[in-house]
C-alpha cells in the first residue's frame, strides 16, 4: 500500500481518533474501577475452612509452646504473654458500621480498653469510625488489607497488604500501630512451617505477630453462655480472647460482652490493650527496656499522603459500584417496561389486523409515484427498479433521482427501458435534496420512497399505500427485511429487524407517536409533505425528521406489516458501525430539534411528551447502559454469587427470547435464527454502546458528521418461484411482468406471488 492510499484511506475512517481514545480509556476506567473493588473487598470465611495446618517441624518449640505475642524483629525469635489475670480483648474484621459502634458503646459502658484488629479495605470504607475507635482509648493492629489467606499470595502481595493497612489507619486517624495478625489464624501450637515464614517476613517488616489464647468462637454464634465460657480464662492465667466486629451477624458478641467483662472484673481480672498488657508485663521483668512500647504511635506524614490516595481510590470502586448497580436495576426495570408495553400493545395491534372485515378504509388504487435516491447504486438499481415497476399496483411511476453518482448508476436504468420509469440527473446535494427533487418531478399524489438497494414484493407496494383510504393517515412505515443473511452479522440484524424495528413500530403506532418511516420502504401524502416543507436537510436522519414533523402536524403514521421490502444490510462489524453511528447521531440530531413538542398543545404536544420520552428511554438510554448487564455478570462472577448472577443474567435473557418468539411469530418468521440471539444480544450492546458514545460526544461538541454511504454489493440473485396461472386484470390494472431476482423469503424460499 502507497503513502498515498495510506492517507486516503485514513482519511475515510468514520471514527475521529480522538472518539476512540474517550471510549477506550473509558472502558479501561471501567475496568479499572472493577479490578480495585474485586481486590478490595473483603472476604470473610469460618476459620475452619481456611486453617489447615501443616507441618511443624521446622517451627522451634519455644514459639509453639510461647505466648501469644511472637516477636521475631531483628533477626530474634521470642514469644510474651501478658501478666496474670490480664485480659486483653481483641476483634477482628471490623470496622464495621453496624457492629462496632455497638462493641464499643458496650467497651465504654464497661470501662475497657481492647484492640481492633482491622481490615484495610473496611478502614478506607470507614476512616470516621476508625478514628472513633482510636479516640476511644482502644489500640489498632493490622489484619492486612483485603483479608485474604497470606498463606495463598506471593511475597510481594503479602508485603502490600500490610503496607496498605498501615497507610490506610495513617490517613483515617493519625497513628501507626506495631502489631498483626493473619486472617485465619488461631493459636501458637497451630502455626506451621508456612505461617512460621509468614511471621518472620511480618517481623523483618517491624511487626509483632499477636494470635490468642481464647477463642470466643463467636463467628460461630452458638449462644451468649458458650462464647462466655470459650473466653473466660483458665485458673488465674492471662488471656488474648478473640472476638470478631464484623464479617457477619454479631449481636451474640455484643450481648456476651456485656456479660463477660463484668463477670471477669469481679474475679479480678483487669482489661487492657495487647500492647498495655504487654508493658505491664516487661515492668515486672528485671531485664525490662526503659522505654514501653508506644500505644498508636504517631504515623509518618508521608504514610498519611498516600492513605488518602488509598482512601480516595477505595471511595470512587465503591461509589463507581453502586452506580453500576443502580444502572443495572434501571436497565432491568426499562427492560421489563419495554417487553410488557410492547407485549401488550403489539399484540394488540396485531389482533385488531385479524379482526374479520377489518380494513383501513375503501381500497386504494390511486396511481402511485415512487421516488429512488440514488448515488452509486450500480450494484442494486437494475433489481430494486425493476421490483418497483412490476408491482402489481394500477398504476406506477418510478422516479430515479441520480444524486451525481460517478459509477453510471443513472445510466444503467436508461438502458433498462423499463415503461413509466424515469431518470432525473442532479449534482450531488444529499439525499433530501434528491428526495425533494423526486417529489417534485412526481406526477401523482400518493409518494412513496425507496432507498436504492431496496427490492420489493410484487404486492407490496399496493399494500403500502392502503391505509391511506383512511384521510388521517399522512405516511406509512414498511416492513423491511435483511436480504443478506449469509453472514453472521447481517443475520443479527435479521434479528435486530423484526423484534427492534417491526416490533416498536406497532407500540409506536398504538401510542400514536411513530418516530420514523424507513427510508428504505415508506409512502406519504404529497398534502402532509408539502405541510411540512419537505423533507428537511437539517439533520442525518432525514426520515426521522420528516416522520416526527408529521406526527407534530397532527397526522397518523401507522405500520403495514404485509408490506415486504428487502435490503442490503451491512456485512461487517465496521459498516454495521458506520450505519449506526449516523442513524444514532442523527436520531439525536431530530430528538433536539423537535424538542419544543414538549411544551406544545395538540398533536404536537403528545408527540413531545409521549414519543420524544419513549424514543429517549428505549432509544437512547437503554442501549447506552445495556453493557451494565454484562459488567454485571462478570462482576458478579468474579466476587458475588455466582448462582444469583447467572439465574438474573439468564432471567433477563429469558425475557428477550420470549419477546423475541413473540416478534418473529407475528413477522411469521422462522425461530431458526433465534439460536443466535444471546451472542447477538451480547454484541449489540456493547456496539450500541460505543455507537451512542460517540454520537452524544459528536453532538455535545457540536461536531459535523457528513453522510457515509455503505459499501453494496446488491442482494444476491434468487431462483424466481414458479409463476401463477394468469388471472384476469381488474379495469385499469396492469398484470406484473416477471421479475428475475428476489430475496429470500421469510423461510428462505423466494416468495410467492400474491
Amino acid at each position: 500500500m502507497t503513502a498515498a492510499s495510506r492517507r486516503a484511506r485514513s482519511r475515510r475512517r468514520i471514527v475521529p481518533p480522538p472518539r476512540v481514545l474517550l471510549g477506550t480509556l473509558l472502558v479501561v476506567f471501567f475496568t479499572a474501577v472493577l479490578f480495585v473493588q474485586t481486590y478490595i473487598n473483603p472476604k470473610f470465611t469460618g476459620d475452619h475452612v481456611a486453617s489447615k495446618a501443616g507441618d511443624h517441624a521446622g517451627v522451634p518449640s519455644a514459639i509453639r509452646e510461647g505466648g501469644p505475642v511472637i516477636n521475631t524483629t531483628g533477626g530474634q525469635e521470642s514469644t510474651s504473654r501478658l501478666p496474670d489475670r490480664t485480659i486483653a480483648l481483641t476483634f477482628d474484621d471490623g470496622p464495621d458500621p453496624v457492629w462496632t459502634p455497638k462493641i464499643l458503646e458496650v467497651l465504654r459502658e464497661q470501662d475497657a480498653h481492647a484492640t481492633f484488629f482491622v481490615v484495610g479495605a473496611q478502614v478506607a470504607r470507614h476512616p470516621e469510625l476508625t478514628k472513633r475507635i482510636v479516640d476511644g482509648g482502644h489500640e489498632l493492629g493490622l489484619h492486612t488489607f483485603t483479608h485474604r489467606n497470606m498463606q495463598k499470595l506471593a511475597p510481594w502481595r503479602r508485603e502490600l497488604e500490610l503496607s496498605q493497612n498501615q497507610v490506610a489507619i495513617a490517613r483515617a486517624t493519625g497513628v501507626h500501630t506495631n502489631l498483626a495478625r493473619f486472617p485465619y489464624s488461631s493459636k501458637n501450637a497451630a502455626i506451621d512451617e508456612v505461617n512460621w515464614k509468614l511471621i518472620k517476613e511480618a517481623g523483618a517488616l517491624g511487626y509483632l505477630v499477636v494470635v490468642n489464647d481464647k477463642d470466643s468462637g463467636d463467628w460461630q454464634r452458638p449462644g451468649i453462655d458458650e462464647i462466655i465460657a470459650n473466653a473466660a480464662p483458665t485458673g488465674d492465667q492471662s488471656s488474648i480472647v478473640l472476638f470478631h466486629d464484623a464479617g457477619g451477624e454479631r449481636s451474640q458478641t455484643v450481648a456476651a460482652l456485656r456479660e463477660f467483662i463484668p463477670r471477669m472484673k469481679a474475679q479480678g481480672y483487669r482489661f487492657t490493650t495487647v500492647t498495655e498488657g504487654l508493658n505491664l508485663g516487661l515492668a515486672e521483668r528485671a531485664d525490662a527496656p526503659a522505654a514501653a512500647l508506644p500505644v498508636n504511635p504517631e504515623a509518618p506524614a508521608g504514610d498519611e499522603w498516600r492513605g488518602m490516595a488509598l482512601i480516595w481510590t477505595v471511595g470512587l470502586a465503591d461509589g463507581m459500584v453502586t452506580v453500576i448497580a443502580v444502572l443495572f436495576l434501571v436497565v432491568g426495570l426499562l427492560t421489563i417496561g419495554r417487553t410488557l408495553l410492547m407485549l401488550l400493545l403489539a399484540t394488540h395491534n396485531a389482533r385488531q389486523r385479524r379482526k374479520p372485515g377489518w380494513s383501513w378504509g375503501p381500497p386504494v388504487n390511486e396511481p402511485v409515484s415512487v421516488i429512488v435516491p440514488a448515488y452509486n447504486e450500480k450494484e442494486g438499481i437494475e433489481a430494486a427498479v425493476r421490483s418497483l415497476a412490476g408491482g402489481n399496483h394500477p398504476m406506477i411511476e418510478v422516479v430515479v433521482v441520480d444524486d451525481g453518482s460517478t459509477d453510471g448508476t443513472a445510466d444503467l436504468v436508461d438502458r433498462m427501458g423499463l415503461p413509466h420509469v424515469r431518470v432525473v440527473r442532479v449534482p450531488n446535494g444529499g439525499k433530501p435534496n434528491a428526495l425533494n427533487t423526486g417529489v417534485a418531478m412526481a406526477k401523482h399524489d400518493l409518494i412513496v420512497m425507496v432507498d436504492g438497494d431496496t427490492i420489493f414484493e410484487p404486492d407490496s407496494l399496493h399494500r403500502l399505500v392502503q391505509p391511506f383510504g383512511d384521510p388521517s393517515v399522512g405516511a406509512v412505515a414498511g416492513n423491511v427485511k435483511v436480504g443478506n443473511r449469509e453472514t453472521m452479522v447481517a443475520s443479527w440484524q435479521h434479528i435486530e429487524y423484526v423484534i427492534g424495528f417491526n416490533l416498536d413500530r406497532r407500540l409506536y403506532e398504538v401510542l400514536n407517536c411513530m418516530p420514523t418511516v424507513p427510508g428504505a420502504i415508506g409512502a406519504f401524502r404529497r398534502e402532509a409533505l408539502a405541510q411540512v416543507g419537505g423533507v428537511s436537510d437539517e439533520t442525518l436522519a432525514e426520515d426521522t425528521d420528516v416522520t416526527m414533523a408529521l406526527c407534530r402536524g397532527g397526522w397518523r403514521v401507522v405500520y403495514v406489516e404485509d408490506a415486504l421490502a428487502w435490503t442490503e444490510a451491512p456485512t461487517t462489524l465496521e459498516q454495521l458501525y458506520r450505519q449506526r453511528y449516523r442513524w444514532s447521531y442523527g436520531t439525536m440530531q431530530a430528538m433536539w430539534k423537535h424538542r419544543g413538542a414538549l411544551f406544545d398543545s395538540g398533536p404536537s404536544g403528545r408527540f413531545g411528551r409521549v414519543g420524544l420520552p419513549f424514543l429517549a428511554l428505549f432509544g437512547v438510554a437503554l442501549p447506552m447502559l445495556a453493557p451494565v448487564v454484562d459488567i454485571m455478570l462478570v462482576y458478579g462472577l468474579v466476587f458475588w454469587e455466582r448462582q444469583e448472577t447467572v439465574a438474573a443474567w439468564l432471567g433477563m435473557l429469558a425475557l428477550q427470547l420470549f419477546t423475541a418468539g413473540v416478534a418473529f411469530r407475528l413477522d411469521k418468521e422462522s425461530f431458526k435464527p433465534l439460536l443466535r440471539l444471546p451472542l447477538q444480544q451480547f454484541a449489540y450492546r456493547q456496539l450500541m454502546y460505543l455507537v451512542l458514545l460517540q454520537s452524544a460526544t459528536t453532538a455535545l461538541t457540536g461536531g459535523r458528521l457528513r453522510w457515509h454511504k455503505l459499501n453494496r454489493a446488491g442482494l444476491a440473485p434468487r431462483t424466481p418461484a414458479p409463476p401463477p396461472p394468469p388471472t384476469p386484470a381488474m379495469p385499469g390494472q396492469r398484470v406484473a411482468p416477471d421479475v428475475d431476482t428476489w430475496p429470500p423469503s421469510a423461510h428462505g424460499r423466494p416468495p410467492a406471488r400474491r
